[in-house]
Formats: C-alpha cells, structure tokens, sequence
C-alpha cells in the first residue's frame, strides 16, 4: 500500500547493475541522462547492505554514461568518490530534497529520514567537492511548509546548491486518503484548511494528472509560489546555473570498444 508498506515492504533487485550494463552496452542505446530515485529513494537504509546504487554509479562510471540522482538521505556521501569521478567527465548532478528548515516539520511529514542538518550538510560536502546540486524543496504543502519557500532557497543557496526547484503537493489516489487521515489526527486544529488550500492548487480536487500541471499547481496560491521562486531565483542564485549532462563520452566509449573486436 501507499502507506507503512512502502517502508516496510521493500523490493530488492538485485540484479539492477546486471540489467543497467545490458543496456548500456546495446549498440542500440543512445545516452540520456538516467535518473535514480524516480519512484524511491536510491539511498534508503537497505543500500547500505545490499550496494545497489553503488553498483550502478561503477558502471555510469566504466561506460562513461550520464546518470543523475535524487535522494534525501546522507548516504549518498559514501559514494563521494565515485561521483568525484563522474563528475570529472560532467556525468553527475545530484538532487537532494530539502523540505522544511523545522525539524519539528521534517519529523512529521518525513520520518526515519536524515535531519535537517545532515541534509544541508550533504549539500554544502558535495558542493565543496565540485558536484553540482539542485535542492528540491518538495513538495510544498499549504499551511505546512509553503510558507518556508523564501527561507529555503536562501539557506540552500549558502550551503552551495546551483539551483533549487519545487513541486505542489498533489495526492494520487490512496495517498488522498492516507494524508487525509493522517492531517486530521496530527493536525486537526487545521486540517480543513490544509485540505482546502491543496484543492485551490488542483481545481477543487487534492490531486491533478494533467501533464505540465499537476506539480505545479493552478490557482492564486499556485501562482504566489511561482512568484516568490522567481524572487528567491534572482537574489539567492543569480549567475549559478546546474549543468548539462555529457552525453557524448559514452557513444565515443563504445565506438572504442567495439574496434577492439
């Protein structure tokens, strides 16, 4: 389920780097940036055993082949090296999520995870070691966290992120109702309201699967957000630009390759 299971219940596979090689070595493979993260964590406490991602920036590395990452977790320094590497030939960009500057908020909507300050700190160690950073300060929840924006760009910004980017919170499905649930037992001093302005930001619904719309939002709010990230954008990362993945080392690698055959 969309709930505890998601933690609890965790899908090991195994043979990911197996795979990733496979169609990194296909003459049919054209490089673009690959992204871990896009569903989970590829940092969760059950990497440190079974080294999956690790694994998988190796063959990033052997094949000279784009990857980016998105994490809220401080193991990502353990691969320091590696993405030292990568970035030597401009192969890695690391996304990490930032979504309060209150521990008491972090506590509440992300349990189990890295605090605040191993977040920033992760921030300001890969920054200082060359590794391009975009902060994702994600989602922003009405009445939670939105309000935070500003003081977020800032404090990322001066721990050395290029850029920082940010969704509007939307609830698919079960996580409708679990977050539902969940609001008005944790907060219910103000849960109508939380509720009510999430579905200013969706057309009166608490979720949105319009492609192009449904992170970003519609709606007067949706818009004030927009504003104050295009504000923070021009004061805190004027001249700081994330990078452009290479994609042209891992065609070049191949081609090199096969001449030895």
């Amino acid at each position: 389920s969309a709930g505890l299971d998601f933690e609890r219940k965790i899908l090991i596979k195994e043979n990911a780097p197996d795979l990733l090689e496979e169609k990194l070595k296909s003459r049919s493979w054209k490089a673009e940036t690959i992204v871990l993260s896009g569903n989970t964590d590829c940092y969760q406490p059950a990497e440190k055993k079974y080294r999956i991602t690790r694994a998988c920036l190796e063959l990033f590395l052997k094949y000279r082949h784009p990857v980016g990452i998105i994490t809220k977790n401080a193991l990502v320094l353990r691969d320091l090296d590696l993405m030292k590497e990568l970035n030597a030939h401009g192969l890695i960009g690391v996304n990490i999520s930032v979504t309060s500057l209150r521990e008491e908020t972090r506590r509440l909507l992300e349990p189990r995870t890295a605090t605040i300050g191993r977040r920033l700190n992760t921030i300001k160690v890969l920054s200082e070691n060359g590794i391009p950073v975009n902060a994702m300060l994600a989602p922003l929840i009405p009445g939670i966290n939105s309000h935070e924006l500003m003081a977020l760009a800032k404090t990322v910004s001066d721990h050395g992120a290029l850029s920082f980017a940010f969704t509007v919170v939307r609830l698919n499905g079960a996580i409708g109702i679990l977050f539902t649930d969940w609001i008005r037992k944790t907060m219910p001093d103000r849960a109508d309201k939380v509720l009510s302005q999430i579905e200013s930001c969706h057309g009166g619904q608490l979720s949105d699967s319009r492609f192009g719309i449904r992170n970003k939002g519609e709606g007067p709010l949706a818009v004030h957000l927009h504003q104050v990230a295009r504000i923070a954008k021009q004061k805190y990362f004027k001249g700081r630009k994330f990078p452009k993945l290479n994609t042209e080392l891992h065609q070049s690698y191949k081609q090199g390759q096969l001449r030895l055959f």
